[in-house]
């Protein structure tokens, strides 16, 4: 059960591809980790479906303050843990399965003073942790061109320089540290949507929460310790959103489960390395057209699965992966 900001209850939140994900790992038995909390759908849906605990971690305080009102029945069963993903192999060892769901949690956006939602004025923050840089940080301190990068390459934000000099423009003036202003420069450089078309500010703020949270980078490393996390037969679950978390977790699966391209005259193919992993599903798995009724925002998901093989564990190439890459220069 989610809050509104007046502190009632609202629905429970739904986790997205749920159903095809559990049917996907089945059968379900053992330790597993959910390494995205968040509301705890994915949590329950396993200790339900046959899970003998469950570790669940989230960078995020709140996900635990709010799992307080339902965790206690499960006890032992259910370990919380306060940290990142990409360091999931410390909080478990020869883990039954993995699972991650890497879209932003609705807790988050629905509190305007956690700065996520341009629809809701609050301080410009974007953080899932407590610590770091905040989207105020980054829009007052990095010069155009890395404000430029990180619009158009987290973002896909096509007027990614116009809005970039429109915000230096704007804080020459005074400070930007509200999401409400971030939102009206952004929108000033866009063209009004049509009715149908997502918010002019949806592409920007996405692109800062991404930097915010180094989201890529979380991904990449997270990939790289599930595969040291898992016992050989071990399954990993990954739930994406958008176009390149999906690049990224599918050429992970692909290289690290023995494929590769085809070669040419000019390089020839050469002997596939080790698989980690075998591939569960050829194809992302997306919601039908129940889910897609009952909850619109599972429109954009893929899920994508996999089995751990008993072949020792190795780096991720990121650049391999299609991992946007930024320079900081400030």
């Amino acid at each position: 059960m989610t809050r509104r900001e007046d502190g009632s209850a609202e629905a429970p939140h739904i986790p997205v591809l749920l159903d095809p994900l559990l049917a996907a790992v089945s059968p379900i038995a053992g330790t597993w980790l959910d390494g995205t909390f968040g509301a705890g759908g994915y949590t329950r849906g396993l200790l339900a479906a046959g899970a003998d605990k469950v570790i669940a971690v989230d960078r995020d305080p709140l996900a635990f303050e709010l799992a307080a009102e339902w965790a206690a029945p499960f006890g032992d069963r259910l370990e919380m843990v306060e940290g990142v993903f990409s360091q999931m192999d410390s909080f478990g060892t020869d883990l039954d399965g993995v699972v991650l769901d890497l879209g932003v949690s609705s807790m988050q956006l629905d509190l305007a003073e956690r700065g996520f939602s341009f629809q809701k004025d609050g301080p410009l923050d974007m953080r899932m942790g407590r610590e770091g840089r905040t989207a105020a940080d980054i829009v007052n301190e990095s010069d155009e061109a890395e404000l430029a990068d990180i619009l158009y390459l987290y973002g896909e934000e096509r007027a990614s320089r116009r809005i970039a000099r429109a915000i230096l423009r704007a804080r020459a003036e005074e400070p930007i540290t509200r999401t409400k202003r971030l939102s009206e420069i952004v929108e000033s450089c866009l063209p009004r949507a049509r009715p149908g078309q997502s918010h002019p500010a949806t592409r920007s703020f996405q692109a800062l929460r991404i930097a915010v949270n180094d989201e890529y980078g979380e991904l990449a490393a997270g990939l790289e310790a599930a595969e040291r996390a898992l016992r050989p037969g071990g399954k990993l679950a990954v739930v994406t959103f958008h176009s390149v978390e999906d690049r990224m977790v599918k050429r992970f699966l692909q290289s690290h489960s023995g494929g590769q391209g085809q070669g040419s005259r000019h390089a020839p193919v050469s002997e596939p390395p080790p698989a980690q992993f075998k591939l569960l599903s050829r194809k992302a798995i997306g919601p039908d057209k129940t889910e897609l009724a009952r909850n619109p925002r599972s429109r954009s998901a893929k899920l994508r699965v996999a089995e751990r093989t008993s072949e020792p564990s190795r780096e991720v190439d990121r650049k391999g992966l299609g991992m946007p890459m930024i320079t900081r220069r400030s």
